[in-house]
């Protein structure tokens, strides 16, 4: 390694040294996905679309974080081309020749670049939101691989050897052999599990441009329903959980870790890996809120979940179900199909739901509504009102669900404001009444699927005997449910928020609304509209349609902050050390407006809970309609 010949020939026999070790030890870590059941994956299509996935997809979320973003492209894009480069050095032609060598020392210093932006964020101090462990190594590592091979590229391209060669080669030896081990439970694995879990993701359709936000139907005459143990998820849920870099941007984004519920989904996912391999290093991030940290086997066939297992059942039913991890996740895991599945087994299998939420789903199993009201009281909100009712017209344009909300008296006022501006739009409409049913998806989102699919079922039997062109909701999880989950049973309909139907009208001149200009409202984004249907603006544009002084908070649109409304939170009720619906009510205090506008009836309760708030919560539908009665 002293002469010209020897090095050009080692050097990239190092870098093929390191491919090898690295695929070893990747094959070794994918023995334990095969453990898990088997799931469809369209590899062709998911090989060809990798490229895409990655550089467009992931990098669409790394780029919220400017610093992150810079440190990533500098170091992956370093480090991927000073390792190909090398490796085609193989070739006595191009290893002869010293302009190349140039090249690849220019890779090699663009890596050691971003080695240093990694290690900037770890020393001398930590970011709080990452985890420690192994992960601190990295940058060590990067770095030593990076000068080391600068180092010797810069011997080759000036065709220098002596002293320093064996050293320069050593420092990217001890680098480069360092990272490929580290593939197998070090930080290198989200690299090689992370490019897989792009191609078998479990749910393609968020590559496509569109919300891929449904559950999957659960089979109930399968042997064992929902997850208990790591082989209970398919192969490549558990590839995607090795797929997580621990950077916590889940962390900061969640509601119950930000409330001191004793929810990290960073740590869940973490707990999951764990889970699977009694070989796993410790974990060495922030840890659940509340001081439990309970451990557990490990192995396959390893219970999950348990007052002395890995993840505590406070942990599992602290879950709002709002997908903000999903969507601040870069490496695009799917959180909260993790929850719900686990969910599933307590609630199906071991009969072990949250005492506060066996009444609700009790009721929702025999009376078709949580809170046990007769079915024909969904519309008492509307006495005096003439409400047209679907059983005694056979059908019309647009069929209004009401959902759960219509039994509150509170929302029962932003319902007569929609339908006083349906009348007034001249709307053809009408209503289910005593036939509609709640849609289920409190039980599917506590993990009991059956009474969802019956629902689901009654309520499709329902739709199937009268004409409509469209449904229309005010209540997003209804929404969702109707839009996306539905389908899967046979009902497919097209279904849409009060909010979009409301903008319509203003558009077609069907209604025309004064302007109020001396209202300042915030606008909160309902999850189960902005993060799982992807409507933002409608609603956005009816306030500015009425020219309301209007500002955003912090958090909005799909990065929004949940109410605490969904998953079934509300009758999990598992204590925090602060309240979501008061984290979100400070957010709106720091805008300085005086209206909180909201789109849901979950919202709208939630919010209004919040004691000693000085914003008035009001519906869209409520604004607009003091606007057009403003405007007559």
């Amino acid at each position: 390694m002293t002469s010209l010949m020897p090095l050009t020939t080692v050097f990239p026999g190092l870098v093929w040294l390191m491919a090898t070790l690295a695929l070893v030890q990747g094959l070794r870590r994918a023995a334990l996905w095969r453990v898990g059941a088997a799931a469809p994956v369209a590899w062709l299509d998911g090989l060809v679309k990798l490229p895409k996935r990655y550089l467009v997809d992931v990098h669409h979320v790394v780029a919220r974080d400017a610093y992150a973003s810079r440190m990533h492209a500098v170091v992956a894009g370093g480090l991927l081309a000073a390792s190909i480069l090398t490796a085609l050095a193989i070739l006595p032609p191009i290893a002869g020749f010293r302009p190349y060598w140039f090249v690849v020392a220019l890779a090699f210093g663009v890596t050691a670049i971003g080695s240093l932006l990694v290690g900037a964020r770890r020393y001398p101090a930590k970011q709080k939101r990452l985890s420690a462990g192994r992960f601190q190594i990295l940058p060590v590592l990067l770095v030593a691989y990076a000068v080391g091979g600068t180092m010797t590229a810069l011997l080759l391209a000036f065709g220098i050897g002596g002293v320093f060669a064996p050293f320069a080669l050593a420092l990217a030896a001890a680098g480069g052999l360092g990272l490929a081990f580290e593939v197998r439970h070090g930080p290198m694995r989200h690299a090689a599990a992370g490019a897989l879990h792009l191609v078998a993701h479990p749910r393609p359709g968020r590559f496509e441009g569109r919300p891929d936000t449904a559950l999957q139907p659960l089979d109930l005459d399968a042997p064992r329903l929902g997850s208990d143990m790591p082989a209970d998820f398919t192969w490549n849920r558990l590839l995607s959980y090795d797929a997580c870099v621990s950077c916590g941007r889940c962390e900061i984004a969640c509601p119950a870790f930000a409330a001191g519920q004793p929810l990290n989904p960073k740590k869940l996912i973490q707990d999951l890996v764990a889970g699977l391999s009694p070989a796993e290093p410790a974990y060495a991030g922030n840890p659940y809120p509340g001081g439990r940290q309970p451990q557990g086997d490990r192995g396959p066939l390893a219970g999950l979940i348990g007052p002395d297992a890995r993840i505590h059942p406070d942990t599992l039913w602290s879950c709002t179900t709002c997908r903000a991890c999903v969507e601040e996740c870069p490496m695009m895991i799917e959180h909260v199909d993790a929850v719900v599945s686990l969910r599933r087994h307590q609630t199906l299998e071991r009969g072990a739901l949250p005492e506060k939420a066996v009444g609700p789903v009790t009721e929702l199993r025999q009376s078709g509504d949580p809170g046990g009201r007769p079915l024909s009281a969904r519309t008492d909100f509307a006495a005096g009102v003439d409400l047209p009712v679907m059983a005694e017209r056979g059908g019309a344009e647009i069929l209004l669900w009401l959902g759960e909300g219509a039994y509150d008296l509170r929302y029962g006022r932003s319902l007569r404001a929609l339908i006083r501006l349906l009348r007034e739009a001249g709307v053809d409409f009408a209503v289910l009444g005593a036939e509609e049913r709640d849609t289920g998806d409190l039980a599917r989102r506590l993990g009991d699927e059956a009474t969802f699919q019956a629902l689901a079922r009654e309520n499709i039997a329902t739709l199937a005997k009268y004409r409509f062109e469209r449904i229309v909701t005010a209540d997003p999880h209804a929404l969702h449910a109707l839009r996306h989950e539905y389908p899967a049973f046979g009902g497919r309909y097209t279904v849409a928020h009060h909010t979009a139907l409301l903008l319509e009208l203003i558009r077609a001149g069907k209604l025309n609304p004064a302007r109020l200009p001396d209202l300042s409202v915030t606008y909160h984004d309902p999850c189960y509209l902005a993060r799982y249907n992807g409507e933002t603006e409608a609603p956005r544009a009816v306030l500015d349609a009425i020219g309301v002084s209007r500002s955003e908070m912090a958090r909005s649109g799909k990065r929004a902050m949940c109410c605490g409304g969904g998953g079934g939170a509300p009758v999990s009720d598992i204590p925090g050390e602060r309240r979501i619906p008061d984290l979100r009510m400070a957010q709106a205090a720091e805008t300085g407006a005086g209206i909180v506008a909201v789109a849901c009836p979950s919202c709208t309760a939630m919010l209004e809970g919040v004691t000693g708030r000085t914003a008035e919560i009001r519906d869209i539908a409520e604004l607009l309609l003091q606007a057009v009665e403003a405007g007559r």
